[in-house]
This record gives C-alpha cells, structure tokens and sequence, in this order.
C-alpha cells in the first residue's frame, strides 16, 4: 500500500514538473511570437510606398554615408559635362558654365577666367567647334577628410576638318554643403579642382 502512495506521489512530481516546463515553454514562445509580431509591425510602419509611372513601389531609406560615393561621382560627372560641352554658340557655352560654377568653388571660376582671356570659348565660336565630354570612371575616397576624387575623361574637339580626341583627368576635394536646391541637387561643392592630364590621344580626318 506504501508502494502505491510512492507511485502515486512519484507520479504528481512527473506530472507537476512537466506541466511546469510546459507552461516555461508557451510563455517563451509567446514572447518570441509577440516580439515578432511587434517587428514586422514596425517595419511595415517604416515603409514608406511611392507611386510612379502606375506602379506602386516600396522607397528604402538610407544614411547619407551609403549613397555619398555614388551621388560624388554623380556631381563630379555632371561638373564635367556642363564645363566642357561646348557649340559654337557663345549663350549656350555661357549657360553650361554658369550651370558648372554652381557645383564647385573660385578655381572653377579661375580655370574659366584662364580659358577665357586665352580667347579659348571665342575660338571656339569663330571656327565652328563643337565638344563633348565622356567619362570613363570617377574614383572617390570616402576615408579622407574632405573626399578626394580623381576624374578620367576623354574630351572629343570637332573641328570642320578633323576630330580631335583628348584625356582628361581632374581632381579636386568635395565639401557637404547640406543646402540642396535645383542648381545643385547634390549639396555638394567641388574645392581645389584642377586639371592634371589633358592631351591629345588621336586625331582623325573628316
């Protein structure tokens, strides 16, 4: 009869130590489902939709560090483009150089003035020249304090007889601005720009 109480009682324990170590179990998984559940509700409150062209989709936001490197080398290229391209056409190459000094600082404006007194842009009028630019790459370091950035370009000259095909390779530091308008998208300002390359490749006949 003893025997059957300690089975009895060594039958409670069992029972008492399992429903135990199942209530432990659901409250873990509880909070784990309610942590879930408080995440995901989070994250779909940060999503931000943009609806464009009629279709619905999901913006990401990110730090401004994450995207420096490619919004750089976006105003490095676009400075580029707006300086050198160039028509026979004083109005027009007088309005891509006042798009370009927006975008960086007086040694902009002092290669300008140089190119100017040279009678380079009148030059350019009187012969009927027209010049583009391509970019072949822009490196930036983010680890400098300002960025620095190196620029690798051809300039190509027509001329009525020939095309003239030149390097161009800048570099210069970036300043954040933080003052983002229409004249500069990016908020940032290119200091110390200089041209260290910029010779003839190839010339060919028309």
């Amino acid at each position: 009869m003893f025997q059957q109480f300690k089975n009895i009682d060594k039958a409670f324990k069992y029972i008492r130590l399992f429903s135990f170590s199942l209530i432990v179990a659901n409250i873990i998984i509880c909070c784990y489902v309610i942590n879930k559940a408080f995440n995901i509700a989070t994250h779909e409150k940060s999503k931000i939709l943009v609806l464009a062209n009629g279709k619905l989709m999901e913006a990401v936001s990110t730090t401004r560090k994450e995207v420096a490197e490619v919004e750089i080398r976006d105003h490095v290229k676009v400075f580029h483009y707006y300086f050198f391209t160039a028509s026979p056409d004083m109005d027009a190459i007088k309005k891509n150089i006042t798009k370009a000094l927006y975008l960086a600082d007086g040694s902009a404006k002092a290669e300008y003035d140089n190119l100017q007194e040279s009678n380079y842009y009148s030059g350019l009028v009187a012969s009927n020249i027209t010049q583009s630019i391509d970019a072949d790459s822009v490196s930036v370091n983010l680890n400098s304090d300002p960025a620095q950035f190196i620029y690798y370009g051809k300039l190509r000259i027509v001329r009525t007889t020939s095309i003239l095909t030149r390097s161009i390779v800048s570099t210069g530091q970036i300043r954040i601005t933080e003052s983002v308008s229409d004249n500069n998208p990016h908020g940032f300002l290119i200091e110390k720009w200089r041209i260290v390359d910029n010779r003839d490749i190839t010339l060919q006949k028309r």
